[in-house]
Formats: structure tokens, sequence, C-alpha cells
């Protein structure tokens, strides 16, 4: 098996074209701060799913979703296939990437957790030991 099979390259192809064009040729203010992450090509080249995320991290996902999924998936592929050499472009499925988000509320979470535990040792190590509760 190849290290890095003729989907994975092509994904990757597609991914660094559509991050040119969303920064570039899309106008709408919606989705000014897209990134795209990965792009994950079926092995027929028929369908392609586009994994993105916005920062700063947005709450209108579903939206740019929807506005990603519409029209724009057929002007996003039409610009593609100037660009890339391929017999036929595949279709574009934009799917919002949650795992960034995710990773933030996790790195926060542990960071709280750190804070929590040293803050802990701290008190501790405050307060005098006391044996047997005799006086010395």
């Amino acid at each position: 098996m190849k290290e890095f099979d003729r989907t994975e390259r092509i994904g990757a192809e597609l991914k660094r074209v559509l991050s040119t064009l969303v920064r570039d040729e899309v106008k709408d203010p919606r989705l000014a701060n897209i990134t795209v992450h990965e792009v994950r090509v079926a092995r027929d080249l028929a369908h392609a799913k586009v994994f993105f995320t916005c920062f700063p991290t947005d709450d209108e996902a579903a939206e740019q979703v929807r506005l990603l999924n519409g029209r724009l998936a057929g002007f996003l592929r039409h610009a593609l296939a100037q660009r890339v050499r391929l017999r036929t472009v595949p279709q574009l499925h934009f799917v919002f990437d949650e795992s960034i988000g995710k990773g933030e509320r996790l790195a926060a979470l542990i960071s709280q957790a750190v804070g929590q535990s040293d803050q802990s040792t701290h008190q501790d190590a405050d307060q005098e030991p006391q044996v047997d509760g005799t006086p010395s």
C-alpha cells in the first residue's frame, strides 16, 4: 500500500485551492473568517467532504453550512474545475468541524483542573500538621 494514496493527494490539492478561493473569491461577510481544515475525497472521486471552521468560533455554523452547501458549492466547484487538472471535479459537501471548539473546551477544563489542584496543594502546605492532637 502506498504511503500517500491518490485520494489523499487530491484532497490536499483541493484543500489548498479551496482555501485560496474562499479567502479571495467569496465576498459574503458571513463567510469571511472560514478556514478549510481538511478535504476527504471519496475513492471514486465523485464526492468530497470539506471540513471547515470559523475563527473566532462563530455561533452561526448552521447558517454557514447552509450557505456553503447551497449555490456557493456550485460556484466553488466550477472555480476548482478551472484551477485543478482533474477529469471530474467532485461534488463538494461542506461540514462544520467541531473538533477545534471541543479541543479548546478540553484545554480550558484541564487548565482549570490544574489550577484548582495547585491551589489545594498550596492551602495544605500552609496549614500546620497536627499529630494526635497532643501539645508538644
